[in-house]
């Protein structure tokens, strides 16, 4: 129903009972939403006649005033979009479920978790204690674990999370010892013992600790001691024992020496290897003494760093091989070849640290090379260097010594020189008075052995000039080599005194001409003994020259060489002879004893072909009786075989002979198809003989 349907009676009695009318048109403005489950909808006369039925029951109404008329008739004037059917629908859709939806997420909605670092611990619960705990825990490092068993650990014995805490504790002291042992295994040792020193002792897992301490410390140990055990034999340069002790690092249960240190050391080896070969290189190069070699052994043993374990040795080496050079320059200094010790002396290198003893050598060899010039402004020379060297070196005493054999050397010299001059006019008197000049050296004094040998030079040559004219007239004597010459070339010679400077030679004249004498008295005899030989006489001969072979003379080697000629012959007739003699008998024993006489005769010999055709025949013969023999003895012929000599004619023949025989005597073993019949009795092979025979 509309405005219109509304009764026009509510509009005369309006203006009667004011307040009813008031608490009327309050009823009638919320009437869309009525309290008691009345439905909102349907006209306005419906409503007043509800209102007017209830109110029957329990209250008096006259009539409507106007003023709430009025009212009644505003309050049915709805906006258009509010009398739309859609819009309440979606409006009772959406209502109910926001409601519903809010409802279910207060209902689901979880307390929000506590704020840990703010927590007033002293009066929190163990469950936000647990809860923290493990939050913390989580974060898996020592010191959040530490802090996680602290709030837990706390709570006392009998509280019912205390199993569960227990269990968390132990499962954290445990994760702390992993922790500490990751240390151990990246090779912190110290920080793994302290990480696991942190452990607190009232925990279960403290147990653990020591143990693991214990362990840790006993890997690292081990693996200490085969580090430097391998560092040990890499000092001494054993390769093989490094390498070895190297090798065992691989099973060490530890990370960090099984990997790190192993490579390290690995390297370390191999570095001080290949050092080690340049030392030995370099110690090969300065045990040459030459100075080039013991240049480079000094840079190869530079070339060591200081971090290899043979650079010590090698710092050690270089100040050796510096004194090797020292050495090598002193031996030249010895033999007076102050130039050559100085170039070597000058090339030592500072890094030898001998740069010192460099400098004191250097200053006495410069000095000493001054002084053996010889003459007074070398010596002078000499002491003005030596004078320059400091009283602190260790060479001062020497060069003290030097200066004052130097200072008497310098009158000495004067000396010499004056007895060279005159000495070098070569007559008799100047080398006399240079005798006379030289002895006034003291036999003291350093020059004293030069002296002496100039006295011996320049008097040899005084007997030179006086002996001379003596060997000169013997040799135009000896020019006729005749006994008589010669006996008075050895007379003239002999006057030369022994002891003089031409002595020697006069004696090797005397003995060249004493030979001629010999030879021209001997040799008649020694061409008459052997006219005797080639006569045949070779015993009259040997009787003739013997006398000239026992005499010692001249020509006694010559006769004696013709003696044994002669007595070799002799021996060659005699076993010809007898070779013939015995080989007439013809037996084999008789065959071979010639045979072995005949072999006696020389190869130089004229009777040596006679000889060789006798072999040959006796050697037929002895081959014709063993093939005799071994028709009915095969084992008697090979041995009479045998004894035929290698090179004769019927050699060949009797080695062919033997093995026919050998054959038979071991036949082959042969595989057999068929029984063969037996033979009655053994046939013998048949002897193979030569062509012709």
């Amino acid at each position: 129903m509309t405005e219109r349907d509304i009764p026009d009676s509510w509009s005369s009695a309006s203006g009667s009972k004011p307040d009813q009318n008031k608490r009327l048109s309050r009823t009638e403005q919320f009437g869309e939403t009525q309290p008691f489950d009345v439905p909102a909808t349907g006209s306005n006369s419906k409503s007043v006649k509800r209102r007017k039925k209830n109110h029957s029951e329990g209250l008096f109404i006259d009539s409507h005033s106007e003023e709430t008329a009025q009212l009644s008739r505003s309050s049915g004037k709805w906006p258009r979009w509010m009398k739309s059917w859609t819009l309440w629908l979606v409006l009772l859709m959406l209502v109910p479920g926001s409601v519903g939806f809010l409802a279910m997420a207060m209902l689901l909605k979880l307390p929000s978790a506590p704020n840990c670092p703010s927590i007033f611990w002293p009066l929190a619960s163990a469950s936000v204690r647990l809860h923290c705990a493990q939050l913390a825990a989580s974060k898996q490092t020592v010191n959040d674990l530490l802090q996680a068993i602290a709030l837990v650990k706390q709570l006392p014995q009998n509280h019912p999370l205390h199993g569960e805490i227990d269990r968390f504790i132990e499962e954290w002291s445990r994760d702390i010892l992993k922790l500490a042992d990751q240390s151990f295994q990246t090779g912190n040792l110290e920080e793994a013992i302290a990480t696991a020193q942190k452990i607190p002792e009232d925990v279960a897992a403290y147990k653990l600790v020591d143990e693991q301490i214990g362990k840790w410390q006993s890997i690292w140990s081990k693996a200490e001691a085969t580090y430097n055990g391998a560092i040990a034999e890499v000092r001494e340069q054993r390769w093989q024992s490094a390498f070895m002790l190297s090798a065992r690092m691989l099973r060490v249960d530890n990370q960090y020496w099984a990997t790190t240190k192993y490579d390290q050391l690995n390297r370390l080896i191999a570095t001080a290897r290949e050092d080690g070969d340049k030392l030995g290189k370099a110690e090969n190069l300065a045990s040459s003494k030459v100075v080039d070699n013991i240049l480079e052994a000094i840079k190869l043993a530079e070339s060591i760093g200081q971090e290899s374990y043979i650079y010590q040795k090698a710092q050690e080496a270089i100040p050796a091989f510096g004194r090797k050079m020292l050495e090598l320059a002193q031996a030249k200094l010895d033999k007076q070849d102050a130039d050559e010790a100085l170039n070597i002396a000058r090339q030592i290198p500072e890094s030898t640290k001998l740069q010192a003893e460099t400098d004191d050598f250097i200053a006495i060899a410069d000095a000493k090379r001054s002084a053996w010039i010889g003459n007074v402004s070398g010596l002078e020379a000499a002491i003005a260097q030596a004078q320059q060297i400091d009283p602190s070196r260790p060479v001062y005493n020497e060069a003290q010594q030097l200066i004052a054999r130097w200072q008497l050397e310098i009158e000495d010299v004067a000396h010499l020189e004056k007895a060279r001059i005159l000495a070098s006019q070569g007559t008799v008197p100047n080398l006399t008075a240079a005798i006379a000049q030289v002895q006034l050296i003291p036999t003291s004094n350093p020059r004293a052995t030069e002296a002496r040998q100039e006295i011996g030079r320049w008097s040899a040559q005084i007997e030179t000039i006086e002996d001379q004219p003596y060997l000169e007239r013997a040799d135009q004597i000896a020019v006729f080599d005749d006994i008589n010459s010669l006996q008075a070339a050895i007379a003239q010679a002999s006057e030369i005194r022994r002891g003089r400077a031409l002595y020697p030679e006069a004696q090797k004249k005397i003995r060249i001409w004493v030979g001629k004498i010999q030879r021209i008295q001997d040799q008649p005899y020694l061409d008459q003994a052997q006219e005797l030989a080639q006569s045949g006489n070779l015993t009259g001969a040997i009787s003739t020259a013997q006398q000239i072979a026992s005499s010692g003379r001249a020509l006694s080697g010559e006769a004696q060489a013709a003696i044994n000629d002669w007595e070799g012959q002799i021996r060659t007739r005699e076993n010809w002879k007898k070779a013939q003699e015995v080989g007439a008998a013809g037996t084999p024993e008789a065959l071979i004893e010639a045979i072995r006489l005949a072999d006696r005769v020389s190869n130089n010999s004229i009777l040596r072909m006679d000889a060789n055709l006798a072999i040959d025949q006796w050697s037929q013969q002895l081959l014709e009786i063993a093939r005799s023999q071994g028709q009915s003895d095969i084992a008697k012929g090979i041995e009479i075989a045998k004894s035929i000599p290698r090179g004769s004619a019927a050699y060949s023949a009797a080695q062919e002979q033997i093995r026919t025989w050998q054959e038979f005597l071991n036949p082959q073993p042969k595989p057999q198809l068929e029984p063969q019949p037996q033979l009655e009795s053994p046939q013998l092979p048949p002897s193979t003989t030569t062509n012709g025979q």
